[in-house]
């Protein structure tokens, strides 16, 4: 049996049968004792008594488990047998399911990771290096958005994903948008949580800094809006990255104006034509330019097809001759031309950067797996002053060393200089001038050892050159190398969290431990690079969480929203 559907106590007691000889059979994953089969017993039974019918659970072993999972995958780098996969997949319906698992998962020692998209770098919502069992909380049916250009905004479930989200607005308003990523496949959910990058942070900084409302299930299964968690937890949701505080269900977010026509270019330059020496004059202009514009190079090894080159991609919300007149005034030595240059949309623009002709069809957009799958690693950094130009020649070479390796240099300034490293919990802000992140494929899995290593390698040779005390990194580029909570069951001493979270946090560090004690004390929700409790201060609330089993939410605000149709039922258009 691949998907139990919870309906009664009956049906559950019926199906345990067949779920336990299946639990019994599993062996790549845990062993599974007597009293595990008691866990699981108790955990279906406590499901049942919340009368949510329905609940599509995937067991292990069985074939639309494997499916499920692997669909869930986006860096297959932890599709490996040894990987330690989820015990069960639960892919609730509703919200009021989701408050049922929250709660069954907290009274029966089962930990939870929720997926939104999959693109956790080192895929801790689907793989663990912890010892207690995990449920995977697939939210894979939360992906409603409702644009409402009146008040120009919008509420977006967690896992739409951001090509979902841009064609919404699209549909609504050809003058509005939203500041997040470049990649239409990717989940909002885990995205806004860790603070959201994408080519318009000059102009309105970070998906994150524009989200004014959430819908979020703690530890007690509450749902809760902004008003009913209190600005505290609103705050660390916010770019603090939301798994450590609870399940995060939907955003409302600010819409954002751009004109009705943008240019972009890309342009492609060789070492002999020059790169280094224009990269190198990119670092001390690229974030004093006009906020409408965004410059980003990137090196691009080589491939099976391709000799290296450094790329470089614009936005300009504008058109293109004032684009021109901008890049002949501040940056010469480029010689950008008017045959470099395309005028569109801004939604089309983000077809062209995901590197999808942008004269497609938009609903492009709507496909959340356009692309292969393969593993990789990625790390990132930020620069605060400019790199020689001898160590950007030296760092050209190192690309060189192994195929499909990239270096992405993101600018600065602009909104994002304005905005207090204490705003929201991401911090990194001014006094950067530009953001890096470096990232290697591979296609066969034995080249994982040498790709890993020589990421790792490239790293350590950019020390001189990056950030330091701390040396920042981002959340969302999640690298467990830098540190993780070493328990095995997933809890963390304050000291042990502080040295991979400062790197991401700086001085907010402190304050989203502040926070994570006082919403979830008993550190239910816990991965490899949560934030840590300062110490267990309540035992699990048993009469709050009865009350929840036992009677269903009557609150509006703890309802599913109806009113939420998703846009893109409607005809695509081109």
């Amino acid at each position: 049996m691949a998907i139990t559907s919870i309906t009664s106590s009956a049906l559950v007691l019926l199906s345990l049968f067949h779920i336990l000889i299946v639990l019994f059979s599993v062996t790549s994953s845990a062993s599974y004792s007597s009293n595990a089969h008691d866990q699981y017993a108790a955990f279906f039974n406590c499901l049942a008594k919340s009368n949510h019918a329905h609940i599509p659970i995937y067991l292990p072993n069985t074939s639309s488990y494997n499916s499920t999972l692997i669909s869930s995958i986006v860096n297959t780098r932890f599709l490996t047998p040894e990987a330690r996969k989820p015990h069960l997949i639960i892919k609730p319906l509703n919200e009021s399911q989701v408050q049922a698992v929250v709660i069954c998962s907290r009274k029966h020692e089962f930990q939870i990771r929720a997926l939104s998209g999959g693109h956790d770098y080192e895929g801790i919502a689907y793989t663990s290096h912890q010892q207690l069992p995990f449920i995977m909380l697939d939210l894979i049916n939360f992906h409603s958005i409702k644009v409402d250009i009146k008040s120009e905004t919008a509420w977006v479930q967690s896992a739409a994903t951001l090509g979902q989200l841009f064609y919404n607005i699209a549909a609504k308003s050809p003058i509005h948008a939203f500041p997040a990523g470049l990649g239409p496949p990717v989940g909002v959910g885990g995205h806004f949580s860790g603070g959201g990058y994408g080519n318009l942070i000059r102009k309105y900084g970070l998906a994150a800094d524009n989200i004014i409302d959430a819908q979020i299930v703690n530890a007690n299964g509450e749902i809760l809006d902004r008003r009913a968690m209190g600005e505290d937890l609103f705050w660390a949701i916010r770019g603090g990255g939301a798994a450590s505080f609870g399940v995060v269900l939907s955003w409302k977010i600010k819409l954002v104006r751009v004109p009705p026509t943008v240019t972009v270019f890309t342009v492609t330059i060789t070492l002999e034509q020059g790169a280094i020496p224009l990269l190198h004059k990119w670092q001390y202009i690229a974030h004093k330019l006009p906020k409408d514009l965004s410059i980003m190079p990137a090196y691009i090894g080589k491939t099976n097809s391709t000799k290296q080159l450094l790329f470089v991609f614009c936005l300009f919300l504008g058109k293109a001759e004032e684009l021109l007149q901008i890049m002949q005034e501040s940056f010469p030595e480029f010689g950008l031309k008017r045959e470099d240059c395309i005028e569109t949309t801004w939604v089309r623009s983000t077809l062209y950067f995901f590197r999808v002709p942008y004269n497609e069809s938009l609903c492009s957009l709507l496909d959340r797996n356009p692309i292969p799958k393969y593993p990789f690693k990625s790390i990132s950094d930020y620069v605060e002053k400019p790199i020689p130009e001898s160590a950007l020649q030296e760092l050209w070479g190192k690309v060189s060393e192994v195929d499909y390796s990239y270096i992405t240099f993101i600018p600065y300034g602009g909104r994002m200089s304005e905005i207090a490293e204490s705003e929201i919990p991401f911090p990194h802000r001014e006094g950067n001038i530009y953001f890096i992140s470096y990232e290697v494929d591979w296609m066969k899995p034995e080249e994982s050892t040498k790709k890993i290593e020589w990421i790792r390698s490239l790293y350590k040779y950019m020390t001189p050159y990056v950030s330091k005390n701390p040396r920042a990194a981002y959340i969302n580029y999640r690298d467990l190398d830098l540190g993780q909570n070493s328990r095995v069951d997933g809890s963390a001493s304050y000291e042990e969290a502080k040295v991979w979270g400062v790197k991401y946090f700086k001085g907010n560090f402190d304050r989203l431990v502040k926070v994570k004690s006082e919403v979830d004390p008993t550190n239910f929700f816990t991965n490899e690079q949560s934030i840590p409790v300062a110490h267990n201060q309540l035992p699990f609330n048993q009469s709050t969480h009865d009350q929840i089993l036992c009677d269903p939410p009557t609150d509006p605000r703890q309802l599913q929203r109806a009113d939420a149709v998703d846009a893109v039922d409607a005809m695509c258009y081109a």
